[in-house]
């Protein structure tokens, strides 16, 4: 399982970059709203990190199936920190922070024991 934790920090860390990037180049670069642009950034992201984490960090097939899971599963978690950010009047910069934290603790935890369950 440690193992497997690192590997996932890795990819999560390539992740976040990825994410961060695409969401400030659509933002910044092309004046896409806060929110079209982590949406978009968020739909990268989180395939990117679906397909690496099933090939590198738990060595199992990428099906469809997994894949809503993985989505619908980080997807909420995002809307989740999103709502609370909201209510809290949180900076964009701690929601965007916030988020890649938790999402790397919680998104392992969620792939190890649902998406990538071994049933044998």
């Amino acid at each position: 399982m440690w193992r497997r934790l690192k590997c996932y920090l890795g990819v999560g860390v390539l992740n976040t970059l990825l994410h961060w990037s695409v969401f400030l180049s659509l933002h910044a670069g092309l004046a896409l709203s806060q929110a079209l642009a982590n949406f978009l950034a968020f739909g990268v992201a989180v395939s990117f990190s679906f397909y690496a984490n099933a090939a590198v960090t738990f060595q199992a097939r990428a099906t469809p199936r997994r894949y809503m899971g993985f989505v619908t599963g980080m997807g909420a978690l995002s809307l989740i920190v999103g709502w609370v950010a909201d209510l809290a009047t949180l900076s964009p910069w701690l929601t965007m922070v916030s988020f890649s934290a938790l999402s790397l603790f919680s998104g392992f935890l969620f792939s190890h024991y649902i998406v990538f369950r071994r049933t044998s």
